[in-house]
């Protein structure tokens, strides 16, 4: 984030909410009250230190847009939360209705979030006209080196242009370039003495680990020059679950398997469930309690089966479903339900076809343990079958397991009788929690209505 950037968009937010004041007073002028202006300067000193505090004007660059826009969006609601509450409480408020109260909150938020997707926008047009741009330059004909550049073209907002790799092995000891980007410069040599004449700005490091020795004499010969030098570790040799730099007493470190809600992601994440959650328990409460009675009515056994299954960090947590069976396996040996299984009763065959059965688990949700989105949480006896079968697969815990998952809406539902089906599973559950962001649970949420309906492999 450059010098300017932080104060143009601290204006452009605050601009958001005095325009947003402005549309109300316009739309609804019962709206332009003795309060208006104080609730408005107040609103300003809020949002100001929310946004402060959660981090809305780090540095973006890099980074996806819904990341940022989640961000935004915590902000503000966090700021027209608190300033509801202040108003309600101290009756500065109360000569504004509600409904213009909240019509200026959304306003204020939409033309935000609208002015960040716009500002962003504006960067790609004028780093794509070179205005400003710098070139960049790889060390290391790699694997690595490949990915980061088509990282760095996905990102067009950093305004990195890509002038080439410079390595000193033969062509025959390294990989083979993708045509878009086989531009070999030459040896070390000749990237050192560009860069003492100010030709290279930035220079990416891709070597490998091993390669210690060289990388350090690199580093110490371009000391010596005004270049901007990055170090991009080979950590492709792992599994990366979730990346992310700790200093530890000045120390750098760099995560390999992490929880990704750390911060304001997990408060988002937090936030999110229990709204969503709450809003489904009232629209699902009588239908709920339809179901309770039908269950009861027309089989033996409790409403409710609590199953021991693992949670976030790999902790037994009980998991609440509608009994759709005549037996509750919680045991050693817990058998998967397979297709017409003469173990589910009538209404419990409708319960699964339709996903209502997992309806108590929105009481998971409010309690903490589970989340509307991540992994799909398997039985405790199951956990410790795969986990000797599949690398990797208690990696899945590193966040909570939810009502619905990535691999669900990709068609992973249903026996796994076949260990590929399970490791599929775990393929797409390492994926969620390396992409998370607060728009890929919205996409999950949709998709999911949309395997319900279509009832595929559902028993």
């Amino acid at each position: 984030m450059t010098a300017w950037t932080r104060p143009l968009l601290k204006v452009a937010d605050l601009g958001s909410l005095v325009v947003g004041l402005w549309v109300m007073v316009t739309l609804a002028p019962e709206f332009n009250s003795r309060s208006t202006i104080l609730v408005a300067l107040v609103a300003v000193g809020v949002f100001s230190i929310a946004a402060e505090v959660i981090g809305v004007y780090r540095d973006w660059q890099g980074q996806t847009i819904e990341k940022e826009l989640g961000c935004v969006l915590l902000a503000w609601m966090s700021t027209h939360g608190l300033l509801f509450f202040l108003g309600q409480f101290t009756h500065y408020t109360t000569e504004i209705s509600s409904p213009s109260f909240f019509l200026w909150a959304l306003w204020a938020t939409l033309l935000s979030m609208i002015g960040r997707i716009m500002f962003r926008h504006l960067v790609v047009w004028i780093n794509a006209n070179g205005i400003r741009t710098r070139g960049y330059a790889v060390i290391g004909a790699t694997d690595l080196g490949v990915q980061l550049v088509r990282n760095i073209q996905a990102q067009p907002d950093m305004g990195l242009t890509f002038l080439g790799f410079y390595d000193d092995r033969p062509e025959s000891r390294s990989i083979s370039l993708p045509d878009d980007m086989a531009r070999r410069l030459g040896g070390l040599d000749k990237l050192i003495s560009r860069a003492k004449l100010g030709e290279v700005p930035v220079i990416f490091i891709t070597l490998p680990m091993r390669a210690e020795g060289r990388i350090q004499q690199v580093v110490q010969e371009l000391s010596d020059t005004t270049a901007s030098v990055y170090l991009v570790p080979d950590f492709f040799v792992f599994q990366l679950l979730h990346s992310r730099w700790t200093d530890v007493g000045g120390i750098p470190a760099v995560s390999i398997y992490e929880n990704p809600f750390y911060g304001v992601d997990g408060v988002v994440k937090r936030i999110f469930d229990i709204a969503l959650a709450m809003i489904a328990l009232v629209v699902a409460a009588v239908p709920m309690l339809i179901i309770a009675a039908l269950i009861k009515l027309t089989s033996p056994g409790p409403v409710f089966f609590r199953q021991k299954r693992y949670g976030l960090d790999g902790k037994e947590i009980l998991v609440w479903k509608f009994r759709s069976m005549v037996t509750m396996d919680n045991g050693r040996q817990v058998q998967q339900a397979q297709k017409n299984d003469p173990r589910v009763t009538r209404i419990g065959a409708i319960l699964r076809r339709t996903s209502l059965d997992e309806l108590p688990q929105l009481f998971n949700v409010l309690n903490g343990t589970m989340s509307m989105v991540g992994p799909r949480p398997h039985a405790s006896a199951h956990n410790e079958f795969y986990r000797q079968q599949i690398d990797g697969y208690m990696l899945r815990h590193k966040v909570k397991p939810g009502i619905t998952g990535m691999a669900q809406v990709n068609g992973c539902r249903g026996e796994t009788e076949q260990i590929e089906k399970m490791e599929r599973r775990i393929h797409f559950d390492h994926r969620y929690i390396r992409e998370w962001s607060i728009w890929l649970d919205v996409k999950i949420l949709f998709k999911t209505f949309k395997v319900v309906f279509s009832r595929e492999n559902a028993y």
